[in-house]
Formats: C-alpha cells, structure tokens, sequence
C-alpha cells in the first residue's frame, strides 16, 4: 500500500473480528468520499463499557455507556475525528436485536461516519435517515442490516 490510510483501528481495552481490516478502511474512506467530504484522519477505537462509560461521564455528562461516541476535532475541511466504540455494548445490543455482532458492529462503524458527514439521529425524522444511511451502506459492502 503505497499512501497510508486514513483510517485507524485500535485495541486497547476490547477486541472484535471486523473481518478484512484493510478493505473496511478502503470502504470508510470511500464512505466519506461518497458523501463529498474529505478526510484527514479518523481513528476507531473499541474500547470495554467502563471505559466508555468513563468517557461519557467525563466529557458528556452521562453516567452510563452507550455503543459509540464520536469526537469531531476537524479545524478545517478535512474531517479529523476520535470514535469510541463500546464493544461490549455492541454485543449487547446485536443479541436484543437479534442481529449478528458483525452486522451490528458494522453499522455502529457506519453511523461513526455519517455523524462526521453531517447526520444526526435526535430527531424521528434525523433518525430514519441516519438508519437508511447506514443501510445503504450495509448493503454496498455486502453486509444484510437486518
């Protein structure tokens, strides 16, 4: 690989399959170009339900843990981000859904993403787009949403 990605994955208190790592990063960077935004450097880091619990606590007030969180620090038009991801949550939530961890997972990388372009999920109608985002983009890389 000639150009060093520009995105990263780190492990530091979890780990998950996500499978071919090199074309998951391919397929994020495409993600990003396919919703015209250019990306500087977004690191993915699965983390345990305490330590984004902690991060929630710390920076949003919240007391408990949640799937992800995403960090926009973009100064410029180039989007430089920190997403956390729970994977114990991830877990957690595909086996109530009845989903696959990777399917689950997945979309959680996705929705990441589509938060740095633009997207927001407070709103029933901002939800419903964000879902059929992330949708989409299960389906390009072959994975079912559902």
């Amino acid at each position: 690989m000639n150009s060093k990605s520009k995105v990263c994955f780190f492990f530091p208190s979890a780990s998950i399959d996500l499978g071919n790592r090199s074309a998951l990063k391919k397929f994020i960077e495409n993600l990003f170009k396919s919703e015209n935004k250019e990306i500087g450097l977004v690191n993915y880091i699965f983390c345990n339900n305490r330590t984004i619990r902690n991060i929630n606590r710390q920076y949003l007030k919240h007391n408990y843990a949640t799937d992800i969180i995403t960090f926009d620090l973009s100064d410029s038009k180039l989007i430089t981000a920190d997403i956390y991801i729970s994977v114990d949550q991830v877990r957690d939530n595909a086996k109530s859904l009845g989903l696959s961890i990777k399917s689950e997972i997945l979309r959680v990388v996705f929705h990441g993403a589509l938060h740095l372009c633009g997207y927001r999920d407070k709103k029933s109608s901002d939800i419903q787009k964000m879902r059929g985002k992330e949708d989409l983009y299960l389906g390009k890389y072959g994975v079912s949403p559902v």
